[in-house]
């Protein structure tokens, strides 16, 4: 497991809005098991909670997958993820779902990621 060194450019959401987001470095394996629980996992999460394999995950997603990992071998800059709280009460991955789950996949043990700055009690347990 390494922690993330990858080059991030922000997304559009956080440059809208810069002053309701903070960047903190999150604990990959806590993420996973909290976002287990959206409705959106299991495109990428097999019944374990553990990300599929590339050949096994749906065609749209397994691009978005190559994608990611073709930047990152070249040193790109990659759109940081945001992070949130779901009605569940669980972690849910705004946007960059790609870029996160991508680089869990490559072992990453820890990511810099985006919260609402209302979220942050709720993130303490995953914060690194």
């Amino acid at each position: 497991m390494e922690t993330i060194t990858a080059n991030y450019t922000d997304n559009q959401t956080v440059k809208e809005c810069p002053d309701r987001y903070t960047l903190v470095r999150v604990d990959t394996k806590s993420i996973l098991k909290s976002w287990k629980s959206s409705l959106f996992s299991f495109e990428w999460l097999d019944q374990n909670g553990e990300i599929r394999a590339l050949d096994d995950l749906p065609m749209n997603e397994h691009e978005k997958r190559l994608n990611i990992e073709k930047k990152l071998g070249k040193g790109e800059a990659l759109p940081c993820p945001v992070l949130g709280i779901g009605v569940l009460e669980n972690v849910e991955i705004g946007v960059g779902r790609d870029v996160f789950l991508t680089l869990a996949a490559k072992g990453f043990a820890e990511i810099e990621v985006y919260i609402p700055k209302s979220c942050e009690g709720e993130f303490k347990k995953f914060v690194r």
